[in-house]
């Protein structure tokens, strides 16, 4: 059975090559860096579901178009919504890519994201709670939010928390940009390929026609590599990112950071300060007790509390750090939004607590997700 779009138009923001027992998925807004659109959001969802109810499908392949797998969310849209006065817009498009994240999470069949490029925040998503994460020297991964006034979303509560020590904390809270050998090391990814080997492993991949997931490990384990971790990256230093930010709060971070950086200042340490101290101060707040509380939570928990705490933030009634971080960097393009509150100890733990209630709105109601008999198949589900 064919899905989609098949033809190669630049109007099609969704591709699909049928390849009989393999469905190659291709995100197709190159100018845009592949941004999620609703548009694009409803097709992925479509298609994932009919792919998962079709016996003759044994495997999805997604990846993008040009040199981004997937920059994120079309947030730009959602912020014109808000100013608009129709945040409820904004929290349409969240339910359907959340829902879309959870149908990946417990998907019955394998995905493989051939990440060749920018992955960031909504690209994350759509990809990080798949099975199979292939990642190569091209690939730049990063969730920036904290830097836009919203929090790594996603479900990057969930995935962000599994990594080793307190090493999603940093990612998450600074917005740092990891390479593929860096994802690799971490568990963001599942493979390392170089790029030029990827049209033979995709020609390789697209003659599966049996669902094991064991017997797609062993295709592309025919052509990973063994990247080197460079020299300068946090995680050869995991018990100094350990011993920050394992502490209780976003200032206790900063303190510690600062007195590492006192003994040797530059590299990694100095970028994450600055990161930090530039960032919306409400979103680092609220993102610290996210993923401190998806440790302990599955992953449906975690799409479920993070709905409710991205409608706070559309409905902006604490902070409206979101609509001036996207003017900032996104409209405008000045980098130098002015939060509100603009300092760390003007954020109360009441203020941050208000993004994890019910939302207290005509006709809002908590994320549904649909039943799923089956348990999380991601690998990041195990670890």
């Amino acid at each position: 059975m064919a899905y989609g779009k098949t033809a190669s138009s630049e109007f099609d923001q969704i591709l699909v090559q049928d390849k009989q027992s393999v469905q190659t998925v291709i995100l197709n807004r190159p100018k845009q860096l592949n941004a999620l659109s609703y548009q694009m959001i409803s097709q992925l969802l479509e298609l994932f579901q009919a792919y998962e109810n079709d016996s003759s499908v044994k495997l999805v392949l997604l990846k993008g178009n040009g040199r981004a797998f997937c920059a994120g969310g079309d947030v730009a849209t959602v912020v014109r919504d808000i100013s608009e006065g129709n945040w409820k817009l904004g929290a349409n498009f969240f339910e359907k890519e959340f829902i879309l994240n959870y149908i990946m999470a417990t998907y019955r069949k394998p995905q493989v994201s051939i990440l060749n490029g920018i992955v960031m925040g909504g690209g994350a998503g759509a990809s990080i709670h798949g099975r199979f994460r292939i990642v190569t020297e091209n690939t730049v991964f990063a969730m920036p939010e904290t830097a836009l006034g919203l929090f790594p979303d996603v479900g990057a509560s969930y995935f962000l928390s599994r990594l080793p020590g307190f090493f999603g904390e940093y990612v998450g809270l600074t917005g740092t940009r990891l390479d593929g050998p860096e994802m690799l090391a971490c568990g963001l990814a599942t493979h390392f390929v170089h790029s030029k080997q990827l049209p033979l492993l995709e020609k390789e991949l697209c003659e599966v026609n049996i669902d094991d997931p064991l017997n797609i490990c062993k295709i592309i384990d025919k052509y990973v590599e063994v990247p080197i971790l460079k020299e300068k990256s946090a995680y050869r230093e995991l018990h100094i990112v350990d011993k920050c930010f394992s502490c209780r709060t976003v200032e206790d971070i900063l303190s510690s950071l600062e007195n590492e950086n006192a003994e040797r200042s530059g590299g990694w340490i100095s970028a994450a300060i600055e990161s930090l101290k530039t960032a919306s101060p409400t979103s680092l707040k609220i993102f610290l007790k996210s993923i401190r509380e998806g440790r302990l939570q599955g992953v449906g928990q975690c799409l479920m509390r993070e709905y409710r705490m991205v409608c706070h933030v559309l409905r902006g009634q604490v902070s409206r750090d979101f609509s001036e971080g996207c003017r900032a960097i996104l409209v405008d393009k000045d980098k130098n939004p002015k939060w509100s509150p603009c300092r760390l100890d003007l954020v109360t733990d009441d203020m941050v607590d208000h993004y994890f209630s019910r939302v207290n709105g005509e006709e809002w109601t908590d994320l549904k997700l649909p039943a799923r008999s089956n348990l999380p198949a991601s690998a990041m589900a195990k670890l």
